[in-house]
This record gives C-alpha cells, structure tokens and sequence, in this order.
C-alpha cells in the first residue's frame, strides 16, 4: 500500500500541472465518476499512516454509494462501525460502544472529500482540479478543497480500467488515508434499505438529525 502512495507523490512531484490546463483525461474520469456513476460498491481496505510514513492502524469492510446524496461506509475489520448517509443526514453507529452520532448530512460533508462519494453534479465545484498523470495503466487524478477550512490538503484519486481503484486523503495533521478498492461494481442494484438507519434499541443517540420539513424550500 505505502508503494501506491509514493508512486503517486513521485508522479505529480515530477510533473508541472498547471490548473488551467486544458481538459484531460483525468478530469474525464472524475467527471464521468461523479456524474455516469449511479451504483458503486466494493471491499475497501484502509491505511492511516503519520507524518512519518508509520502506518498507524489499518481497517477494511465495504463500501456502497447510491446517487445522488447516498452511501454507507461500512467497517468490519478491526471494529465495527457504520457511517450511512441517508441524503439527509449522516449517521455514525459504533456497534462495540452501542452509540451513534447523527448530524445533519449537507453541514457534515461540506468541503470533505466525502462529498465526492454521494454528492451532486455540484460536488466538483467545492475542489479545484490540478490534474492528472498516468503511469503503468493507472491514472491518478489531483484535487484541492477550495474551502482550507476544510481539515484536508488534497485528495489524490486512483483509476485503473477507468474504474475508481485507490484514493488517497492529505489532512491537514500531515497524517494521509490510503483506501484500496477491490471487487468493484459499477451501476449494479443495490437494496434501498442498505441506505436506512434505524437506531436499534438501547442504543445512546448523539445529535439531532434534520428532518424533511426544515430542509424543504
């Protein structure tokens, strides 16, 4: 994993990529990614490594997006978490700590890379495009947050086959994510009620979710 995450800081190290560029083919597969892309599922394994490239701990489960405004980041491995967003609100449940923590969805992803995973057409437009460059079949794809309140420095996508295949997450605590997709499936059913939280009895519940009425125009 920490392979995949020094070829890609080499890559743009080397590369001068201006963001007026004209259009390539990375901002064709971020485009065609937000806005082809109905269904996306896969296993995802995931690396949090420090500022001194020690991998700090190292997660994986499934991962389920349903556009527009719906995904469920599901963590089975060392723990079990789930963090759907229901296109409303986002809803984190601790399955071991028997909590869940619910925030309004639109003041939660603003400006993070999650917005990418279930957002609108919209989503580009909260992140500047630095381009992209493309090496042994993979194309990697560079975006800044336009918002540096944000927490993150940049996120760097990964596709192989023209198929999302790694991203990888640069806070703002010099700490990086590293997420590997395997086994993907592009714009495949996927069962509604995958996207539905329903918190279980005797389950402490922390914030208050936003309701249809007070987000209706």
């Amino acid at each position: 994993m920490q392979r995949f995450f020094l070829i890609a800081g080499v890559l743009f190290a080397g590369h001068g990529i201006a963001a007026d560029e004209p259009a390539d083919d990375g901002r064709v597969l971020v485009d065609a990614f937000i806005t082809d892309v109905v269904t996306f599922s896969g296993d995802f394994e995931q690396s949090l490594i420090d500022a001194q490239g020690q991998i700090l701990e190292v997660t994986s489960g499934t991962l389920e997006i349903q556009r527009p405004g719906q995904f469920r980041w599901a963590y089975s491995e060392p723990y079990e978490q789930w963090l759907i967003a229901d296109g409303l609100n986002i809803w984190s449940y601790d399955v071991d700590l028997e909590q869940v923590t619910v925030k309004p969805q639109a003041e939660a992803l603003a400006n993070t890379p999650a917005l990418l995973l279930g957002g609108s057409d919209a989503a580009l437009d909260q992140f500047e495009y630095q381009g992209s460059v493309t090496e042994d079949g993979v194309t990697w794809v560079r975006l800044v947050p336009i918002n540096t309140d944000s927490g993150f420095k940049r996120v760097e996508l990964a596709f192989a086959e023209r198929r999302l295949h790694q991203m990888v997450f640069f806070d703002n605590l010099e700490q990086t994510t590293f997420v590997s997709l395997d086994n993907v499936a592009v714009n495949e059913p996927i069962d509604a009620g995958r996207f539905e939280f329903v918190v279980p009895e005797d389950v402490d519940v922390v914030g208050q979710p936003a309701s249809p009425e007070l987000t209706a125009d």
